[in-house]
């Protein structure tokens, strides 16, 4: 066990509450969690963490539910013997996003928390709506419209707050809050995000936003760092509900680091926890998850999953209406850039459940072989016209398409671009295999190209490090076209932190904020502690001389691919 200051992350997502204590040397000393569907099922009437109303489109969780997992995990870390009573700093990440609402009793309330009762006893009166909307909620198109046309168009509102409207982004939930529920909504009286929400509880006062979530909510100002004054007015409903919204909102803290105040008494008490422990600003669950790194710039997390997700930190802020910007939490003036696709894992399934099925215990063996064996855009001469598709199962947020397939070709400098027919006999299903990884991968690069730089010796810009997360993660074949189309330098990593990422950045984050010297930075602090050895395995090579350069040929015939097929298949 280790005998020096002890820093404690929380990662509280959709279906679980964890807790990971880690020392200064960032080693893992304890942890423990609490699944909400086990643990609280029947009684709050969940499933996967959340109640659904699909008739609107509604997704929401019990805030009581969160209240007594707070209690619970911190009651399973002492029986694991945690010496609580180390721990010097606690942080953590939280699912973005969504949304806490506290009546005028909420701060008093937070003030005199009594130890000898539980937190879901004495605070049922702290708010005004029981529910915390999830980021799975699609209720509010009617919103995201008003968000999109308000400042002129989808671009113009990207380019103030990062990202266009989207259904689960705070802002468009709070004015459908008040639209839908004005009873509610005039009993608020403060808006916490889930971060700053569970910060709250432990800090004993209401815990202002944190400068990185904050961004997820389309209400900030990026360039200005500040609330953006007419979207305040849109969400408020005028002009002269502006003030109300602001004293809702709270102030915005600026740093990443630092402390917010001392540990809440009733942890003290009820716990163990030593009194000078510090609370530090608490992040969103995409932010921590490039702090478990930590993510340097120009270093890229591709996320293979059900759905996938491409993240960079960058110094460079060029936002689009089909990805996102939000600030670093913790480096100011660096930018996560994060791309978000439905179709990722189960696409690539429905191709390769097209193939003859293997006869070993692989039931990705087919697919692999014939990614492996199909050259880069299926070119295996100089007259072979390079291979493009569009595969997608459900409808597509990036680009904004619906369900289908479509087959492209287009010669090895991208131009002479042509839709295949869907019998043509030189496009078997084993191309598809090769054909739907490269195309899921150039939709990164197309997306990514103008934020990275040459990485060294006059080479081609590109990532510094790919690192690749998730299921898919895993196959070597997939590995291997992601370097080939997405270069990377330094190579392609597989990278394993267990399910412990968002954890395990919010304990980060707490060993900077308090250990860091006067200007050091989180990259310099946790860069000098982290180490690679367990967490990353080197599975591909990344960029390759030439290979690199054939996909940039046709990085442009992609986007116009794309272009042609918005025109017909739009959302």
């Amino acid at each position: 066990m280790s005998s020096g200051p002890l820093y404690l992350g929380f990662d509280l997502s959709t279906q679980q509450l964890k807790a990971i204590v880690v020392s200064s040397d960032l080693k893992v000393v304890s942890e423990a969690k609490v699944d909400f569907d086990a643990d609280f099922g029947a009684k709050y009437d969940i499933s996967k963490g959340v109640r659904v109303n699909e008739d609107d489109g509604e997704v929401f969780a019990p805030v009581a539910m969160w209240l007594e997992a707070l209690d619970l995990v911190l009651q399973r870390l002492k029986e694991n013997k945690c010496p609580v009573q180390d721990i010097r700093g606690i942080s953590g990440s939280c699912q973005q996003h969504g949304s806490v609402f506290w009546s005028a009793d909420g701060g008093s309330a937070l003030k005199k928390l009594d130890a000898g009762k539980t937190l879901v006893e004495q605070l049922t009166i702290a708010f005004s709506y029981e529910f915390g909307p999830n980021w799975q909620d699609h209720s509010t198109q009617a919103e995201c419209d008003l968000f999109d046309a308000h400042l002129g168009s989808k671009q113009k509102l990207a380019e103030a707050t990062g990202s266009s409207a989207h259904h689960r982004f705070t802002g468009t939930q709070i004015m459908r809050m008040r639209r839908r529920r004005p009873e509610v909504y005039a009993k608020t009286a403060r808006i916490s995000l889930v971060s700053s929400f569970l910060a709250s509880l432990l800090l004993g006062e209401i815990a202002p936003i944190d400068i990185g979530d904050v961004t997820g909510m389309n209400l900030w100002d990026i360039r200005k760092d500040s609330w953006h004054e007419s979207l305040l007015q849109l969400t408020a409903g005028g002009e002269d509900g502006i003030p109300e919204l602001r004293k809702k909102l709270g102030d915005v803290r600026m740093d990443g680091g630092g402390t917010m105040g001392s540990i809440s008494s009733y942890f003290v008490e009820k716990y163990g926890f030593n009194p000078e422990c510090q609370i530090v600003p608490f992040t969103g669950d995409n932010p921590a998850t490039i702090l478990a790194l930590p993510l340097r710039p120009l270093d890229a997390i591709v996320s293979l999953g059900t759905s996938s997700t491409f993240l960079m930190i960058t110094p460079t802020y060029l936002p689009d209406p089909s990805y996102h910007f939000m600030n670093h939490p913790a480096n100011p003036g660096h930018y996560m850039f994060m791309l978000c696709y439905k179709n990722g894992g189960l696409a690539r399934e429905k191709v390769r459940d097209r193939l003859p099925k293997p006869s070993g215990s692989d039931p990705w063996a087919k697919f692999n072989k014939a990614v492996l064996e199909t050259p880069p855009l299926d070119i295996k001469t100089e007259t072979d016209k390079a291979k493009l598709g569009l595969y997608f199962p459900m409808p597509e947020i990036v680009p904004n398409i619906k369900a289908g397939t479509w087959r492209y070709t287009s010669k090895s400098d991208g131009s002479d671009l042509q839709e295949k027919a869907e019998n043509e006999d030189d496009w078997p299903p084993d191309t598809d295999a090769r054909i739907i990884v490269e195309s899921q991968a150039l939709s990164m690069r197309l997306r990514s190209q103008n934020l990275v730089t040459s990485p060294k010796d006059a080479l081609p810009a590109q990532p510094r490090r790919i690192y690749l997360v998730g299921g898919g993660s895993l196959n070597p074949a997939i590995a291997r076209v992601m370097g080939d189309v997405l270069g990377g330098v330094d190579g392609v990593y597989k990278l394993d932190v267990g399910g412990n990422a968002c954890a395990l950045g919010g304990a980060y984050k707490a060993v900077w904020a308090l250990e860091r010297g006067e200007n050091e930075s989180f990259d310099a602090l946790i860069g000098k502690r982290w180490t690679e050895e367990g967490a990353i395995q080197k599975v591909d090579d990344g960029f390759k001389d030439g290979t690199f350069q054939k996909y940039g040929g046709v990085v442009g015939a992609f986007e116009d691919m794309e272009k042609r097929i918005l025109e017909v298949a739009h959302n």
